[in-house]
């Protein structure tokens, strides 16, 4: 596959609500913007289609094919702007006995990150690994993603005209081993489509994705949802892409909006070169089991 030298990545920031049409008419909107300032590959957040929504088991079952809705927009916009996406995540059916209670296995989602290329077609999927069960002092409190959704397995890093792609989701990001993993396994640029809340965003969003790009020395791009003041469900906004000495590029701050910035695979190559620290590394990653 060739590369594009200079490839242009832009991160899209929602408000996500729980009505699918008012969501996909909103992701519509900053596709096409972030496609007239030349974006080629475009980050969706966490949750973009499907934010606030209840019934994940009935939604998951619609997306189980390629029919589904969300499924079926990502190609179409894909196809129709000749970009590069990576969706967010998409609630996607599948069965699984992470949770053992005897003969009923429980029927439960996985939160899916689909690659589509510009021609419609879904590349690669990623499973998030790490389910957020945490309790937040905000207006929520308790968040229990395991509820609904089972543990993804296999990290994933892709090849793309933009270079090796690296593929991780939100809470995933307080986990280091798994962006070593990645860029062990060559990503020059790392995507974290995100929902991370008001809370946990203003005190550790940008300090963690800045971390994970100075010690894997990779761009990252993160495409978070920004609704600060929501009642139920408040997410920081931020998204960011920062290069791999851990310079902000561009940033937004709260509300939906885009970002674009070049990436410089030349520069990143360069600095790998001169702080050569994947040899200097004492001890490695053993690749995930479950």
């Amino acid at each position: 596959m060739s590369e594009i030298i200079l490839p242009r990545v832009a991160a899209l920031q929602m408000t996500s609500s729980g009505n699918l049409d008012a969501n996909l008419a909103q992701a519509s909107a900053l596709i096409k913007e972030a496609v007239s300032q030349g974006a080629q590959l475009l980050v969706l957040p966490e949750y973009f289609a499907y934010h606030g929504c209840g019934g994940i088991t009935e939604i998951a079952q619609q997306e189980k094919g390629r029919s589904g809705p969300a499924r079926t927009f990502l190609s179409e916009q894909a196809q129709q702007h000749k970009v590069w996406l990576v969706g967010g995540t998409i609630p996607v059916a599948t069965s699984c006995g992470l949770f053992n209670k005897g003969a009923d296995e429980e029927s439960r989602a996985l939160a899916s990150c689909f690659v589509i290329d510009d021609k419609g077609h879904e590349v690669v999927c990623y499973q998030k690994m790490h389910l957020f069960d945490v309790q937040v002092d905000d207006t929520h409190g308790s968040y229990r993603e395991s509820k609904d959704y089972c543990h993804g397995k296999e990290p994933v890093v892709v090849d793309t005209p933009f270079g090796r792609l690296g593929l991780s989701v939100c809470y995933d990001l307080r986990f280091p081993e798994l962006y070593r993993y990645l860029a062990d396994h060559g990503a020059e640029l790392i995507v974290v489509p995100s929902a991370f809340t008001a809370k946990t965003g203003e005190a550790h969003w940008q300090l963690l994705l800045k971390a994970r790009a100075v010690e894997n020395l990779s761009y990252i791009v993160g495409a978070n949802m920004g609704d600060r003041h929501h009642p139920k469900r408040p997410t920081w906004g931020g998204s960011v892409i920062i290069d791999p000495w851990g310079n902000i590029i561009e940033e937004l701050d709260d509300g939906p909006g885009v970002i674009v910035a070049d990436v410089d695979l030349n520069y990143l190559k360069k600095l790998r070169q001169k702080m050569p620290v994947y040899e200097h590394r004492r001890f490695g990653v053993v690749k995930p089991s479950n």
